[in-house]
């Protein structure tokens, strides 16, 4: 998942354009973090130390947030961080490392909250994990049988007009509609394109169509590779992106590639016990453990720790909370909201809990005065407990046409209770808590209509 802009914004100033090429060739020397990389993409902002060192950060208004730890020469990084932290607050700013490694915390001495687990191979050995894994195996074989191809692209391909890269943003603008959380930016945004030159392309195809996309990025300091972006599109045969995995796998061992990551796992592992819950809580915006089982099944040789860093003078709670507004770009209130309005799920699952609520209060006695009659106000009722069981239902596994069901009767809800209010509940109000009642009563079905089809219409497009 991501924030994906399929140009260069091109007001972006020369001299913007010389500090990541600046930030680059640092790379090239100190690049050591699985990540260091990634903040040669838009967004990110560079605090230069010396000629030997810089860190990308993203401002999110009241921190810098880091992505990583500083690209320098591993004896410099305490003194990077001391003079980072130092212009931060001087910018009256709070300062964090997010994304760093065990090497990190031994040479700075921070603090530091595990956050979840990297997964590492050897290249070399892919071909013993695919022979020692059947089920892999069957996955792979699942997709050649569907007459699936995997090539990797040329830099030529990228160009904007070339047939490829146009299948290829389709692809992503596709892919992202399909996800069940807003567009997230800092280290998950989707923007493959940045020095494509030091990057590798692998697809996906079938009948001359790309229907999988592997994105590559280089870990210069360790001669590695780190697995980016996969995007999948929602009809590609399963086995797709394992047969993607694969193809990659073997060109780094045929190129011997030392090392290869597929990036973190975020809340995997030994993390603490409010982290865990957070997992858990969290599982109907973001698979946690499927991800982690998704990368475990491709055997890694190890799962490293990755952390988030902060000063000794602030606390686990407050840096990551400034870690979570950069994740979502510096808004997340209005993260939020992009995300409840895109649904269907969190959608469907909100409106099932108003709704049980909502019942409960239309089948008390007290509220026989809003109804012309008993079988009236129990037929209403019955209505919403369907209802109910209906969103329930949707809200555990999206159908179509459950879907289309669930919009129109809600609609029609609006309608009725609408004619109704008119008609008979709104003259017979003596006061203004029986007003707000009725008003009450006319928007919500009305607003859950709304966002039913919005929900609807965003997940058409994420199928199309």
């Amino acid at each position: 998942m991501g924030i994906y802009s399929p140009s260069v914004d091109p007001a972006e100033t020369e001299a913007h354009v010389t500090d990541r090429e600046r930030v680059l060739a640092l790379l090239k020397q100190h690049g050591w973090n699985s990540t260091s990389f990634q903040v040669l993409e838009p967004g990110f902002a560079y605090f230069f130390d010396g000629h030997d060192a810089c860190v990308g950060y993203v401002d999110t208004g009241r921190s810098w947030v880091a992505a990583g730890p500083p690209i320098a020469p591993v004896e410099r990084l305490a003194e990077v961080v001391t003079h980072f932290v130092a212009a931060a607050t001087a910018a009256h700013r709070r300062a964090s490392f997010f994304g760093t490694e065990t090497r990190f915390r031994d040479s700075t001495g921070w603090p530091s909250l595990r956050v979840g687990d990297q997964p590492m191979w050897a290249p070399e050995s892919w071909a013993d994990v695919v022979q020692g894994s059947r089920s892999l195996r069957e996955q792979l074989r699942r997709a050649r049988a569907k007459d699936v191809t995997i090539r990797q692209l040329e830099t030529a391909e990228l160009a904007r007009e070339h047939p490829t890269r146009v299948q290829l943003d389709t692809l992503i603008e596709r892919w992202l509609a399909s996800r069940p959380i807003a567009p997230m930016g800092f280290l998950v945004q989707i923007d493959p394109f940045t020095f494509p030159d030091e990057r590798r392309y692998f697809v996906a195809e079938r009948g001359g169509r790309v229907i999988g996309f592997l994105g590559i990025i280089p870990i210069y300091a360790r001669k590695g590779w780190f697995f980016e972006d996969f995007l999948r599109d929602p009809e590609a045969p399963n086995g797709t992106v394992e047969l993607l995995v694969d193809a990659a796998m073997r060109a780094a061992a045929a190129e011997q590639v030392p090392v290869v990551t597929l990036g973190l796992a975020p809340l995997a592992g030994d993390v603490s016990s409010w982290l865990r819950t957070v997992r858990r809580l969290g599982r109907s915006l973001y698979d946690f453990d499927g991800l982690r089982a998704f990368k475990a099944k491709f055997k890694p040789r190890a799962w490293d720790p990755i952390f988030l860093a902060y000063p000794p003078n602030r606390s686990a709670s407050l840096a990551l909370f400034d870690t979570l507004t950069a994740f979502a770009r510096g808004g997340l209130l209005r993260f939020g909201v992009e995300t409840f309005l895109r649904g269907p799920a969190i959608v469907v699952r909100a409106l099932a809990v108003l709704l049980v609520a909502w019942t409960i209060l239309l089948a008390l006695p007290q509220a026989a005065r809003f109804f012309p009659s008993p079988v009236w106000q129990w037929s209403w009722v019955g209505f919403d407990v369907v209802l109910g069981v209906a969103l329930l239902a949707l809200g555990r596994r999206w159908r179509p046409r459950l879907a289309n069901l669930v919009a129109t009767a809600v609609t029609l809800d609006a309608l009725v209770t609408a004619v109704q209010a008119i008609v008979f509940d709104l003259p017979r109000s003596r006061s203004a808590l029986e007003m707000t009642a009725v008003v009450i009563a006319v928007l919500a079905p009305t607003v859950a209509a709304v966002l039913l089809w919005n929900a609807r219409a965003h997940r058409i497009a994420g199928e199309t």
